[in-house]
């Protein structure tokens, strides 16, 4: 059975968006609200929480690598797992790079 990657969590309430304002509301014509900041729930904090546990999993296979080769881990397995479950981790965190690459792209291409 192939373990769950650590590291790469659903974002639940972090991935919320908060609301844009009205347009045309009492501030003016081309007035919009700033959406809410929220401490734990942002975007910048769930940023940074995956990029961390992103790096524990690189140090975790780059330790068990070293260990292996200088036999200090008896059992191979821990080792080819642990490379294996960061070399998952980099595929997904880079599969969401290029994600929020092609919707920048998207954005910025809008017309207004």
């Amino acid at each position: 059975m192939i373990p769950a990657i650590s590291g790469v969590s659903a974002l639940g309430s972090a991935a919320s968006v908060g609301s844009v304002g009205s347009i045309g509301g009492s501030g003016g014509a081309n007035s919009v609200s700033e959406p809410a900041k929220t401490g734990a729930g942002s975007f910048g904090s769930a940023l940074t929480s995956a990029i961390n546990g992103l790096d524990q999993t690189q140090n975790t296979a780059s330790a068990a690598s070293q260990g292996l080769a200088t036999g200090t881990i008896s059992d191979p397995t821990t080792a080819v797992t642990a490379v294996e479950n960061a070399s998952l981790t980099m595929d997904v965190a880079s599969q969401i790079q290029n994600k929020l690459i092609s919707a920048e792209t998207t954005l910025f291409q809008l017309q207004v």
